[in-house]
């Protein structure tokens, strides 16, 4: 009997290009997974295989898939006050005081509808603020998907045993060649790039834009030192620190990332755990910065029809309230810890050497000896190996992202997966992973 999924992709292939509605979701046609529900940790799929998810959707849910709390807010904010007016609401504010209360570094604050509307708008705000046009970012970050910040270094052709630099190169097609020209990209905890960085660009950079633990490079995490140098630079330049909290945002602490460090930026951007899964985001920072964005002669421009919809903040007002006052943030990091004991100990008793990178709640899995410390070190560790991990795990029903550079993200809902179960299963998914590996090597 052809499985449903099979049928959906071929009907999906008809009408979007890859047969689905983003590039990230394309697995290839034998693996693509189209997804029936969700609730709690666990998805079902079209077919009614049902999988702990350690995806949640690239991280926005930090509570769980349909919360009823989250869930509840919104259908009362639909039925009994509405979607959309393009008006201010009191809503607006009400949900900027939460922020505020948790983040300290954020005095003003306007909303957007995802990281990547975010992003845009620091940068605009940082160049409206500092009249400077150029940008560094730092290699393996991700900050959404508009040109400019649409180059890398490319790791993957990048040989570790040679001299040579890894050359920057586009995401792909269609990225005009001229969006590099602002741009200039930085290795993490490379003190002597970030010292060379401020000699050359120090009265041109508007600002450095960074992760301060990777999303995309399995949260890998900048050096305490290393990241109080970047600061201590950017005040002694005029240069606007932008602290993308994107990923980090209400999932690693209630304040951030930031708050772990000690270490605040100029202007920070949220989105993802702030909705619980629904699409809402945010950019803020110093009062004196995001004065520049407005109406007035010369201010900078920012708006969207959908930005500050009250689908949308109601489900940031709800998710924050919960995150500012129960155990939930304290119950997805101990669930974290208990999975990375649990990988630690499957791992140690076969001998295969490893290490564990970022919070317990956004876990980054590293075959390799020592954690790595910067984009190129993940490069050095056995990707491969982890790959055909993943996918031994997918198919005994554990959903992660087959890349080592996506991390494990947990949530609240996680604490009624069964532990001795997922050991089980990871026990047999890293020995069928190693075995193929040495069957390839043979």
């Amino acid at each position: 009997m052809m499985r449903k999924q099979t049928q959906l992709m071929a009907e999906a292939h008809l009408h979007m290009p890859q047969g689905v509605a983003e590039n990230y979701r394309y697995w290839g046609d034998n693996r693509t997974v189209f997804i029936q529900s969700a609730k709690g940790c666990e998805l079902t799929d079209c077919d009614g295989k049902v999988y702990v998810d350690f995806r949640l959707g690239y991280g926005p849910i930090i509570l769980g898939y349909r919360d009823e709390r989250v869930d509840q807010a919104v259908i009362e904010q639909i039925t009994q006050r509405g979607t959309l007016s393009g008006f201010a609401t009191p809503l607006d504010t009400q949900v900027v005081k939460q922020i505020k209360s948790l983040c300290p570094q954020i005095e003003k604050l306007r909303f957007a509808n995802s990281g990547t509307e975010a992003v845009m708008g620091a940068i605009r705000t940082a160049r409206g603020y500092t009249k400077r046009d150029r940008i560094a970012c730092v290699e393996g970050g991700f900050h959404g998907l508009f040109d400019e910040v649409m180059w890398k270094s490319d790791i993957e052709s990048w040989d570790p045993a040679g001299v040579q630099e890894p050359r920057i190169i586009p995401f792909g097609s269609g990225i005009p060649t001229k969006t590099r020209d602002l741009l200039d990209i930085i290795g993490l905890n490379d003190f002597a790039a970030l010292e060379n960085l401020f000699k050359r660009r120090c009265d041109e950079l508007a600002c450095v834009l960074l992760e301060p633990i990777i999303g995309n490079a399995g949260s890998i995490s900048a050096s305490q030192a290393w990241l109080q140098r970047l600061r201590d630079l950017c005040t002694q330049n005029g240069t606007l620190l932008i602290i993308d909290e994107v990923k980090t945002g209400f999932r690693v602490a209630r304040g951030g990332a930031q708050s772990l460090y000690g270490i605040y930026g100029d202007l920070t951007t949220f989105a993802k755990a702030m909705g619980n899964g629904y699409p809402v985001a945010a950019f803020g920072g110093r009062a004196d910065v995001m004065s520049v964005v407005g109406s007035h002669q010369g201010g900078v421009v920012h708006g969207g029809t959908y930005t500050a919809n009250l689908v949308a903040l109601s489900a940031a007002h709800r998710t924050l309230d919960i995150l500012a006052h129960t155990n939930a943030l304290e119950t997805a990091h101990q669930m974290g810890e208990k999975v990375r004991d649990l990988l630690g100990r499957v791992f140690t008793s076969i001998g295969l050497v490893h290490s564990f990178a970022g919070p317990p709640s956004m876990l980054g899995i590293h075959f390799t000896e020592t954690i790595p410390q910067s984009y190129r070190d993940w490069r050095k560790t056995n990707s491969d190996l982890f790959r055909r991990f993943a996918w031994e795990l997918i198919d005994r029903g554990v959903m992660l992202e087959p890349d080592s550079r996506e991390p494990w993200f947990l949530c609240e809902a996680h604490q009624t997966m069964d532990l001795g179960w997922l050991e089980d299963v990871v026990t047999q998914s890293i020995t069928a992973a190693l075995d193929a590996e040495a069957r390839d090597k043979a």
